[in-house]
Parts: structure tokens; sequence; C-alpha cells
């Protein structure tokens, strides 16, 4: 007679595993929004790679899509400004301030919340917060306001000189709000307010700076990286200042192109761009490299941090914690939901058609960054919001 011991338990186990599989798919059927949550909420936290889905089912070409600049046929062509946004000179920070939430279905994640992100990328980068913070060892990317006793950080590519513009305001150096294309008058005038020239000037001690609010703000990487695409080095006009430099000297890497005349016609792809970023492992200009390494940490502890998705609703935060009553410049985009935006419809549409080991290098690059928010990556539904909880309150 044969020995059914090993049979019976192996039994068991196969009905409990199909009573398992039969509740949860009834649960899936009679709540699929929960059971969408609970499959995020359980998997938003991998941070060591991402799978690359290319998806942008969610792009209307007719309305949303812009040359496509991967198109090695367009390489040798420049990028033309009127196809992408019309004949309106544009910015390639949109979503600089936006009235009321970002959309109704999405509420902005909550300062607890977003220091514990900052302490997470701190433990990964294996460092911690000095105690007390040393504002006077921070670099020129970081201002100090004193009427309004107010520190600040700003990194390009996050709306950094419109915060600037109106913390001048909020400061007194401004009667008025300037123009979004005075961008060289607004770092003149704050020049006298980053931290090495105030160290030198006034000598404070540390003391002062101890007492200040302190805030900065960060962007989604892929987002970040289309702006920076976008302003400083395509074709398209912005108001910003292009580096024609950088531009040629990646078409004259990645294209083997040395004739200068030739090259003064030329701008990369945003695939060259990308293939060139991980190529270089980053560049020394501060708008293309890690937001990481712009930020006072771990020198310094900011007060409040804000994802750059969501500054229309966290900066009257800010403005109420320093008593002023200022606001920042309306978005530029149509659109006030970031997730609808262009950099980000064209942080989907370009990113997907870049190679996944190319994509896998950059996401390594800026690894730090990601984490610093928790930030969903462009085949996220959400994209590019943060992945906080409060997110899937639907």
């Amino acid at each position: 007679m044969a020995d059914n011991s090993e049979t019976v338990p192996r039994l068991k186990k196969r009905n409990v595993l199909l009573a398992f599989v039969a509740v949860t798919s009834v649960f899936a059927l009679l709540f699929p929004d929960q059971a969408k949550a609970i499959i995020n909420f359980t998997t938003k936290r991998t941070v060591t790679s991402i799978k690359i889905i290319p998806d942008t089912s969610d792009i209307d070409p007719g309305a949303h899509s812009s040359p496509n600049i991967n198109d090695p046929s367009l390489a040798d062509e420049l990028l033309s400004s009127d196809s992408v946004l019309g004949n309106e000179t544009s910015s390639a920070d949109e979503n600089i301030a936006s009235s009321g939430s970002v959309h109704s279905d999405v509420l902005e994640p909550h300062q607890e919340w977003a220091q514990k992100q900052f302490e997470k990328t701190l433990a990964v980068s294996d460092t911690q917060y000095s105690r007390p913070s040393q504002w006077e060892e921070c670099g020129s990317k970081t201002y100090y306001f004193q009427n309004i006793n107010t520190i600040f950080t700003g990194i390009p590519k996050t709306g950094c000189s419109n915060w600037i513009e109106a913390l001048l305001r909020a400061n007194g150096d401004l009667s008025k709000q300037l123009s979004p294309t005075k961008v060289r008058k607004v770092h003149g005038m704050s020049d006298k307010h980053r931290m090495p020239h105030v160290v030198r000037r006034h000598k404070y001690p540390s003391s002062v700076y101890q007492q200040t609010f302190s805030f900065t703000v960060v962007r989604n990487p892929w987002t970040r990286m289309v702006s920076g695409y976008r302003d400083k080095l395509s074709n398209e006009k912005t108001q910003g200042s292009s580096f024609r430099a950088i531009g040629m000297r990646i078409v004259r890497e990645m294209r083997g192109i040395s004739n200068r005349d030739k090259l003064r016609g030329l701008y990369p792809t945003f695939t060259e761009f990308a293939q060139w970023m991980v190529k270089h492992r980053g560049t020394l200009n501060p708008h293309f490299h890690q937001q990481y390494r712009t930020l006072c940490i771990p020198k310094a502890r900011y007060d409040y941090i804000i994802p750059l998705e969501y500054a229309g609703p966290l900066s009257q935060e800010v403005w109420g914690r320093i008593n002023a009553s200022t606001s920042l410049l309306g978005s530029y985009d149509k659109s006030s939901d970031p997730r609808l935006q262009k950099s980000a419809l064209y942080a989907k549409e370009w990113f997907s058609k870049i190679d996944s080991a190319t994509i896998e290098s950059l996401y390594e690059l800026f690894r730090l960054d990601f984490l610093l928010m928790d930030y969903s990556n462009f085949t996220h539904p959400d994209f590019p919001l943060p992945l906080h909880l409060d997110l899937f309150k639907r």
C-alpha cells in the first residue's frame, strides 16, 4: 500500500493556496480601487531598480506630441519651437505654482513624511545630519534673506528663479513682481544673499542661522532632466539662456562631428543628451547634476521641503511661516496638474524611446534624487508625483 503521508500535506497546501487565490480574485473584482492601492503600496518602496515598461497610452499624440527628437532622421535639423509649443515663448519649469491642490484626487504630502524621506536618503548614503545645523558652510545655491530670517536652497530646474524672485519681494529688495523673462536680473539682485557672500560680508555667529526658517524645493528627476534639456540644450524658445557650448560638445562627441561651422547649426537630441549624461556620469553644470549635490545636507536640516509638483498649495504654508504677503508666479503650463504638463508628457514619450540599459544607468546616477521624495517612474500612472501614502487616498 502506497505511503500517503507526504501527499496529504501537499494537498492541504494546494487547497489553501487555491482558496487564497479565489478570495483575492473576488476582492479585486468587488473592490478594484482598494486592490490597486494595496498593490501600489506594497511595491512602490523598491528603489534599487526600475522596471522599464514603455507605456505612453495616456498621451494624446495630436494634443501633446512634440517632434520626435529621438528620431535619427531629425539629427541634423533644428528643433522648431513653433511645432513644439506654438509661437509663444515657453518655460521648461511649468509647474511653478498653481492655486489650490494639485488635483482633486491627490493630497499633498505631509512634512513629517517628507522629512523621513530625507532621512532615508541620508541613511542610504551612509551619512547623518550635523548637530546643530551649519548653514554657514553651505554653497552658493543657498541664500539667506535677513529681513525675513529665511534660508532657501535653490536647485536649478525646480523653479528656483521664481522662488528667489518672490523671496526678494518678501525681503524688501523688490517693490513689484518681475516678469519671468527677467531671470538674469533676479539672479543678479540675489547675489548678495548667497550664503558664501553673506558669511564673508556680515560674519554672523552660527546662532543667527540656527534661528532661521529654512526650506528647499525638489523635483522628479525625469521631468527635471527633460526641463533642463528643453531650456538649455534644445532649440525651443524659453526664458532661460541656451548652453550652446555644452550642446555642441554633446553633438561632437555623440556623432563624431568636428567641423565647428557645422556644429553651430546642430542641436543634440534628447537621447543623445541622456546617453552623454551616462557616458560622463553626470556633468559639472548644476542645471544637470544631481539635486542631492546642491542640497546643504547633511550639514544642515531643512524646516520645510516642497516637491515642485505641489508648489502651489505648499507655498502658501511657507509664506505663512515667514509672515509674508507674497506669491509665486502662476503656472506657465495650461494644465495645473503636473501629470498633464508638457515636461511630464514629453518625459513619458522621450524616455520610453531610450534603451533600458541607458534608463537603468540614469536611474542609478540619480538614485538619491528619486529617494528624496520617493519619486515615481515615468511608467507610473501618477507620474511625476511622489509616491507618498496620501497619493492613494482616493
